[in-house]
This record gives structure tokens, C-alpha cells and sequence, in this order.
């Protein structure tokens, strides 16, 4: 007699009519992206031999085990490499027995923390702004608003600098600022020449916990004024 574990990817398209999902009571998992990430299945059946599908927006897929990012555990957990933001959502477990569900589903949330620079490293140097977001991609339907979600759940997303020292908008040389609609926190600054290699750090919490952290550094930051000044030098002894 063979038992089936059915692990469901539940995609955006398929939750899109399911308003009954409770956005606030499911496992969240807080992920950065770029890691891996282990989703467990929480009312897989003990003591019975499993075989596992994966299905994604209601499609069988027959060689999951062999996709390059996913793969799927006898437990009927669900691990993904290289997390994506277009990983987020909602993912459900839903054993089978006999080709028949045992049980309830067992749902999780994914949401991801992504970091990207408004200059590429060509683009920095000292003297110029740069505008640093940080976004948490989160799955969103009719009715639940991010500000409704981070407020509901004790969320927040905030910058710290390599010191972990909290960055606050009463820094003149910082300004920060929060999208509640779009979850994105942005942070931009005129660059010195001591940024150079300087750490910026978004975190975010849930009920006062770090769940994840995205570090981005800029590494290219040079003084235009210092390397015409060294090129005059130059000249003046040629």
C-alpha cells in the first residue's frame, strides 16, 4: 500500500481566488535572498513509507527531484537554493493516503529580504549619492496591505551600520525612508572617501527577533578630486 505526501507550491495565480487563506496564522519564514532555505512539513505522517510530488499552480511536476533549486525530502520538507524575491508566497503540505487527504494542510509563508543599489559599482564614487532599498517580498492579496501586515505581526525593516548601530532619520546624513505599500525601506547618502568598503546592513524583526539580514557593501568608493589631484602631480613632474 503506497502513502503519498503531495507537496503543494501553491503559485500566485492559484492563490489569487483563495481569500479564505489566513495571511496571519500561517509558519512564517523570513529568508534572505541568495540562501537556501528548508520549509518542513509539519503534519507529514510518521511511520509510513513516503514517495513525494511536487506540484506548482495545480501542475504535476514529474522530475522535481532533479530541479536544480528544489528538491524534496522524504520527511515532505521543501528545500530551495539561491532564494529568489519571486520565491515568495504561500507554500502548502497536503498528505495523501490512498489517494486520499489525511488531515488538514499544513501552509507556510515565504518572504523574502532583498537589497539592491540605485548606482552600479562602475557608477560609485565619492561625492555622489547613492540610494540603497531594501525590500521584504511578500505575498499580498484583496484586503491585506503591508502596513495592515507588519503593524498585525510586529514587523519591522530597518538599516544598521557595521557597528549594528540602528540608523534613524535623525541623522542628517542619512534619509531614510518607508514604503508601507510596497514594504521597502530606502536609505541614501552622499558617499565619503571612507566609505570605501563600508557595510550597510538591513534587518528585519519579527516581535523584536532578527529574522533576516542583507549586508551590502560598496566597494569602489574613490575621490575624484584625490585621483585628478595625483594626475596634476603627475604632470608637474613629467
Amino acid at each position: 500500500m503506497a502513502d503519498k505526501c503531495h507537496l503543494c507550491l501553491l503559485g500566485l495565480i492559484s492563490l489569487s481566488s483563495l481569500l479564505t487563506v489566513n495571511f496571519f496564522s500561517s509558519l512564517m519564514y523570513f529568508i534572505s535572498s541568495g540562501e537556501n532555505v528548508r520549509l518542513s512539513c509539519n503534519n507529514a505522517l510518521p511511520n509510513y513509507s513516503t514517495t513525494v510530488e511536487l506540484i506548482y499552480s495545480g501542475i504535476k511536476n514529474k522530475d522535481a527531484e532533479s530541479h536544480e533549486r528544489l528538491s524534496l525530502g522524504s520527511d515532505c520538507s521543501l528545500n530551495i537554493k539561491n532564494i529568489t524575491k519571486e520565491d515568495c508566497g504561500f507554500y502548502t503540505c497536503r498528505p495523501f493516503v490512498n489517494d486520499k487527504q489525511l488531515g488538514t494542510d499544513a501552509r507556510v509563508s515565504l518572504h523574502v529580504l532583498h537589497v539592491s543599489s540605485s548606482s552600479s559599482q562602475t557608477e560609485i564614487s565619492a561625492g555622489r549619492s547613492v540610494t540603497l532599498s531594501c525590500q521584504l517580498y511578500s505575498y499580498s492579496y484583496a484586503g491585506v496591505s503591508c502596513d495592515d501586515w507588519i503593524r498585525s505581526e510586529r514587523i519591522h525593516l530597518f538599516w544598521v551600520n557595521q557597528a549594528g548601530v540602528k540608523l534613524t532619520r535623525s541623522d542628517s546624513r542619512y534619509q531614510i525612508l518607508f514604503s508601507s505599500d510596497h514594504c521597502i525601506s530606502t536609505l541614501t547618502t552622499t558617499l565619503l572617501n571612507e566609505d570605501h568598503n563600508r557595510e550597510w546592513r538591513c534587518e528585519v524583526t519579527h516581535r523584536n527577533q532578527v529574522k533576516a539580514s542583507v549586508t551590502q557593501t560598496l566597494s569602489r568608493v574613490q575621490s575624484l578630486i584625490l585621483i585628478k589631484a595625483a594626475f596634476i602631480k603627475l604632470l608637474l613632474h613629467l
